[in-house]
């Protein structure tokens, strides 16, 4: 009987000792189940996080891979106007702002004052005094870019969107240039003998087409191999310049000039006839007369010979108008030089 209590007393304490230690063990696994069950939902949190800041940066990414998109509207333009009206359109689309304007005069950045300004840079250099008396050189702007109502987390925004408009400006820019390289003689400024032609012969279809009058003139500096002779062909070259711009400056705007070789300028008087275009030459002539050129140190006057064809009356031809206009100039030079001559009439 003793035999049955103690095991019975044994089997107890054995039993109370396996439930305690149990308790333990499920005590501790339910704390690590807890610690767990944390640290899951914490990873579920990060993930979320993650996974909004990676489509957030997506976001970004294609909203700034559609910003560089932009140059290849832009640079469907070569016309300044045409790619600021790109930029415009693309910029209220991106960034919403209320007002852009493109400004060449730095002058006029004073009414602007309350906007965000960006100059736009060229790729040309000017030099700049610094206070040491030395000089540095420093990109020249193009213009600058004033924008209103721009929110401080858009202005990246707008720096990308201003490079983009740079990249088809400076595109514009550069193929101006060129074309004025291409119609302009470097040294007047006035058109090429090449381009004169086209233009001539561009008025002389419209004229036909629409039965109008047009006349013809050839004019040439006197005595300009003297001047080149005494004074040196930079003085000449500077000759050549003030006449031509004098020229230039006595026409009317429909009426355009170009240099036809050596101190020869050719004038085409647009819907004019031939008393109009006698007034004209004779406007021109006594303009270039009475101007004082002043080159280096000398004070010079010149006078020019003024040839002068009509069409149609003297001719309905380019060639002949131009080689008519020649004997005319060629008359007023053996018969005194400084005068205004039509061509002989044919016998």
């Amino acid at each position: 009987m003793l035999h049955i209590v103690l095991y019975l007393i044994i089997t107890a304490v054995w039993f109370l000792l396996l439930r305690d230690s149990l308790a333990q063990r499920l005590g501790a696994k339910t704390a690590e189940l807890d610690r767990l069950f944390i640290e899951n939902a914490r990873l579920l949190k990060d993930r979320g996080e993650l996974e909004a800041q990676n489509c957030g940066l997506n976001q970004e990414f294609n909203q700034t891979l559609e910003l560089y998109e932009m140059t290849k509207d832009i640079c469907k333009s070569l016309d300044e106007e045409k790619v600021f009206n790109i930029f415009r359109q693309n910029l209220e689309k991106h960034i919403g702002a209320t007002d852009c304007r493109y400004i060449k005069n730095s002058a006029e950045l004073i009414k602007y004052k309350n906007y965000t300004v960006l100059p736009l840079d060229s790729s040309e250099n000017q030099p700049m005094a610094l206070a040491n008396g030395s000089q540095t050189m420093v990109p020249q702007p193009i213009g600058y870019l004033a924008c209103d109502n721009v929110s401080e987390k858009d202005r990246d925004k707008l720096s990308i969107l201003a490079q983009q408009f740079l990249i088809g400006l400076r595109r514009a820019v550069l193929y101006q240039k060129v074309s004025e390289l291409a119609i302009t003689d470097t040294l007047t400024q006035v058109y090429s003998r090449r381009y004169f032609l086209e233009r001539f012969n561009e008025e002389l279809r419209r004229c036909r087409n629409n039965k109008l009058r047009m006349c013809f003139l050839l004019a040439d500096i006197d005595n300009f191999k003297q001047y080149n002779d005494r004074y040196g062909h930079l003085v000449g070259d500077g000759i050549l310049r003030q006449v031509s711009k004098t020229i230039r400056d006595t026409i009317r705007q429909i009426d355009f000039v170009g240099r036809y070789g050596g101190e020869e300028l050719s004038i085409v008087l647009a819907e004019t006839d031939r008393e109009q275009a006698n007034f004209a030459a004779e406007r021109i002539r006594q303009a270039v007369a009475s101007d004082v050129i002043k080159i280096y140190d000398e004070n010079l006057k010149v006078t020019v010979s003024i040839g002068v064809c009509a069409f149609p009356e003297n001719s309905e031809h380019l060639r002949d108008l131009i080689e008519m206009a020649d004997q005319a100039l060629y008359l007023a030079k053996e018969t005194g030089k400084n005068k205004v001559c039509f061509p002989p009439p044919k016998i």
